[in-house]
């Protein structure tokens, strides 16, 4: 990261990347809609997809994440090691701080969201774009009762989260990955190509 950006942060000037917060509901593909991205960014330094902190265990089934105990977690949000923190399904889910460096420096930065933290995550980021990953009912249902993971009250309930409205005044692009996956990553690719031509 460069000093400028660095002293950009230190000042509280504005950051002119973007932030790209990716929500959905649960076994939606989230995850795999952007690893396909992250993949094909590869190359590129001035994408970040954040790594987030959460209180699961590492090895566990779902995404690549850096693994924290709860109480590590409590002291490093005090700490203002999070530029986002939120609790969901009994897990605490953090996005480092060190972002606003990549934002201060003209970066995109992805990161897995929530659309409960939203509100959050738009008083943390001047410039943020949701993308809301949907999927039809029976296709959600589906893909949870393959993870195994859920019971099938479990399931019923995520299904009827599904649905939640996201709050308002937010800049939003719709991705549905009820199909092929390819086809909704390379929608998720073709926006963030479209962010990078603007800039």
């Amino acid at each position: 990261m460069t000093q400028a950006a660095k002293d950009k942060v230190a000042q509280n000037e504005p950051a002119s990347g973007i932030l790209i917060a990716v929500v959905g509901p649960s076994g939606v593909g989230k995850d795999s809609l952007m690893d396909i991205a992250r993949h094909h960014f590869a190359d590129r330094r001035d994408i970040r997809f954040v790594r987030r902190m959460i209180t699961r265990p590492e090895g566990s089934t779902g995404e690549n994440h850096n693994a924290v105990t709860p109480e590590a977690f409590d002291e490093l949000a005090r700490s203002g090691a999070f530029a986002v923190h939120w609790q969901a399904h009994g897990l605490g889910y953090g996005i480092p701080a060190d972002v606003h460096l990549d934002l201060a420096a003209g970066h995109i930065v992805i990161a897995n969201g929530s659309r409960s933290a939203l509100d959050a995550f738009r008083n943390a980021f001047p410039h943020l774009l949701v993308v809301n990953v949907t999927a039809r009912p029976d296709v959600l249902a589906k893909r949870l009762a393959a993870r195994g993971r859920e019971t099938a009250a479990d399931i019923e309930a995520r299904l009827a989260r599904s649905t939640t409205a996201l709050p308002a005044n937010l800049s939003v692009a719709n991705i549905d990955n009820s199909g092929e996956l390819e086809a909704a990553g390379q929608e998720l690719i073709e926006l963030i190509e479209g962010l990078l031509r603007e800039a």
